[in-house]
């Protein structure tokens, strides 16, 4: 499946807003961050209908000093179109059609949580494509649905609705304003400092897509186990997590570091399921020293 390269990746850099690509038959929401020339980063963003390229950008986009960094909205998600499929497949082959319209013969890929799954799934799908992957608070296979259940259940920081719960967990939302009912119901157990401010500034600024999340979690999640082939993964691979995540837990982490063969793992003590944020600096620090000794900038 090929893209169409009718919009210029060197303009997206230069220009520093999201261009509107032609990727198999979809628009998608796509940014370009930092030099040309330099190693490229492809970095998916999280949770199907719910997540954007407005979180891997903040994160990945530190890297952008040294890396060209790729970031967009997944086919139904965000500003992107949400035409045919939005099974693994499909979105790993939209992931190698930004590939080849950025030019890049292989790529580091990233990604974290719904998009660490993505990304073990394009490393998998397309392993002569993949230099180096970063994962962040992600699972090799869908145990972590019982882990977080058992964690909603014995959560004394908040009183979950049940029933709002098993909606969102299972694909059962009925639009846009329930997904966002049910978003909101669940966003107090991801941080590791509980802030109900904050937690309503992210319900109001997530862009809700109910049709990509209801499949996401109804129809790929149920059979999503990549663990008998994480071993066919040679290239190294950095897996960050936070201590207290509570939907995708340390020992998820530790499944995949125990089966892919060139791995590397970093706990970050003071972190629930957004490191990358919470505790930005070290964060970054532990990918940037990562990304010099697999994947050394060019400039």
């Amino acid at each position: 499946m090929a893209a169409d390269q009718t919009v210029s990746p060197e303009f997206a850099a230069a220009t520093g807003e999201h261009q509107r690509v032609e990727i198999n038959g979809n628009h998608l929401a796509v940014e370009v961050l930092g030099p040309e020339g330099a190693p490229v980063i492809i970095a998916h963003h999280g949770a199907p209908g719910l997540g954007s390229r407005a979180e891997p950008r903040a994160s990945f986009g530190r890297l952008a000093d040294e890396y060209r960094v790729v970031v967009f909205d997944a086919r139904g998600s965000g500003q992107s179109e949400g035409k045919g499929s939005y099974s693994h497949e499909q979105w790993a082959a939209d992931i190698d059609g930004l590939r080849a319209w950025i030019g890049a013969e292989r790529i580091v890929m990233a990604g974290g949580s719904y998009g660490g799954f993505m990304t073990l799934e394009y490393a998998l799908r397309y392993p002569d494509r993949v230099e180096a992957i970063v994962l962040r608070d992600t699972s090799p296979d869908n145990s972590h649905a019982h882990l977080a259940r058992e964690n909603v259940l014995a959560s004394d920081r908040v009183t979950i609705d049940m029933d709002k719960f098993d909606r969102i967990d299972a694909g059962r939302v009925r639009d846009d304003e329930d997904l966002k009912d049910c978003w909101r119901e669940i966003l107090p157990l991801y941080d590791f400092v509980y802030d109900p401010e904050a937690v309503e500034r992210k319900a109001e600024a997530t862009p809700y897509r109910y049709r990509a999340h209801n499949d996401a979690f109804s129809l790929n999640l149920p059979g999503y186990d990549l663990k008998p082939r994480l071993h066919e993964i040679v290239v190294p691979t950095l897996i960050t997590v936070g201590r207290t995540d509570w939907i995708t837990p340390v020992s998820c982490s530790e499944a995949i570091a125990d089966l892919v063969p060139d791995s590397e793992m970093v706990v970050f003590e003071r972190s629930g399921h957004s490191p990358q944020i919470e505790e930005a600096e070290a964060w970054t620090r532990t990918v940037r020293g990562f990304l010099h000794r697999v994947c050394p900038p060019t400039r």
